[in-house]
């Protein structure tokens, strides 16, 4: 089992950035950062392979957001910056066993949830 804490949400104007944290109990092979705004599907946004740092993004961030890891701290990043007001959502953490973080962009892939972190962009 492992434990995901989220943290770093609030609010923010559009055009400013935001950093969230994810502390995990322990590694897994995958982790993702996902969002969902009220009546939307849960949307995957980024990922990385705990093992090489390999990232995957969705179009709809890439160049805006940042994913990374502090693996000493068992920690996972998530830079956001040039803000839209269409960003504002819950973010969650993920953690999954995905062999190269296939299929990473789909929730139903991992089984770990951190609680979620509002953000706000306003």
């Amino acid at each position: 089992h492992v434990q995901l804490v989220e943290s770093g949400g609030g609010s923010v104007q559009p055009g400013g950035s935001m950093r969230l944290s994810c502390v995990a109990s322990r590694s897994k092979f995958c982790m993702g950062w996902f969002r969902q705004a009220p009546e939307k599907e849960r949307e995957g946004l980024a990922a990385i392979r705990t093992l090489g740092g390999y990232t995957y993004y969705a179009n709809s961030v890439k160049g805006r957001f940042t994913i990374s890891q502090d693996n000493a701290k068992n920690t996972l990043y998530l830079q956001m910056d040039s803000l839209k007001p269409a960003d504002s959502a819950m973010y969650y953490c993920a953690a999954a066993d995905l062999a190269e973080c296939n299929d990473w962009n789909n929730y139903e892939s991992f089984g770990f949830w951190g609680q979620g972190t509002q953000v706000t962009v306003s």
